[in-house]
């Protein structure tokens, strides 16, 4: 059943392609007569491949593309030449065949790319685990700004500053932003050590991919952000089809270009977590 499944989605897939190249697509068809085939495989692959990125099985990689489309630099869709066109020339500047179709060595390095613009990755890489701020440097949220599932309700005061001019930004641009005020409140910011650290005890669930013993949030740095969820699963539910369903919405979308312009940078797992890291952090840009 399950390949059957997979099957008509590649099937779907390819119909859509093949139509859509000289409409709704045209403009991003302009390495066709180059790139058609790799396009294909790349539109059957989104909804088809079937892999294990953080140890679970996913079936597909839509989850990723909004990211990936940020790197190359192109809004163009998977389906489409001018993608595969623009895929080639990343996995060319990072040493990779220039194959113009995604794969899992891809997959690799966009995330090795997004994980080095955070710098509690690369403390954690050297083994240290960041101090927490002083208390003086901690603001309270306002009751607007907090999401009804919220585990705490503190930020560091600059990044609580750079996080209210993103979201004042969002809602001017987005309709779907401004017309739901849920979206980007925030369920987690700055979490003390040690009650994060008794938590994951209890949860057993410690330097997993859900908590660790030494957190990006205990820097007050961190922000999870509401950006949607699916019907009966949690706002930070890790399960493949929760996170590909948060990341296909126009708020998720609008971080992935915007939240750069506000010094935050993304964790590539979770739609929901982003990492202030200064006014300087435009990522994503070829």
């Amino acid at each position: 059943m399950r390949r059957r499944i997979l099957a008509v989605l590649a099937t779907a897939a390819l119909l859509w392609v093949l139509p859509n190249a000289a409409s709704a697509q045209g403009r991003c068809e302009t390495g066709r007569a180059v790139w058609a085939d790799q396009a294909v495989a790349n539109a059957i692959s989104l909804y088809s491949l079937e892999w294990a990125p953080f140890g679970a099985n996913e079936v597909g990689w839509g989850t990723y593309l909004p990211l990936l489309q940020q790197e190359l630099g192109t809004d163009c869709e998977a389906g489409t030449s001018d993608f595969a066109a623009a895929l080639a020339g990343f996995q060319i500047r990072y040493g990779l065949p220039g194959t113009g179709v995604f794969d899992r060595a891809t997959f690799d390095v966009l995330k090795g790319v997004v994980q080095e613009r955070r710098p509690f990755v690369m403390a954690r890489v050297r083994d240290e685990c960041p101090e927490p701020p002083p208390l003086r440097d901690l603001g309270y949220l306002e009751v607007q700004e907090e999401h009804a599932d919220r585990l705490t309700r503190l930020l560091r005061r600059d990044v609580l500053d750079a996080y209210r001019r993103m979201v004042a930004a969002a809602r001017y641009e987005v309709p779907e932003i401004r017309n739901d005020p849920e979206l980007l409140q925030i369920f987690s910011g700055f979490r003390d050590p040690e009650a994060d650290a008794a938590r994951c005890a209890a949860e057993r669930n410690c330097d997993g991919l859900r908590r660790a013993v030494c957190s990006p949030h205990r820097t007050g740095t961190a922000v999870d952000l509401y950006v949607g969820q699916l019907l009966g699963m949690g706002v930070d539910s890790t399960r493949p089809e929760s996170r590909q369903h948060m990341s296909q919405g126009a708020t998720y979308r609008w971080l992935v270009k915007n939240a750069g312009r506000f010094g935050f940078v993304p964790y590539i797992y979770e739609p929901w977590h982003w990492e202030w890291v200064g006014p300087q952090a435009a990522y994503g840009t070829p």
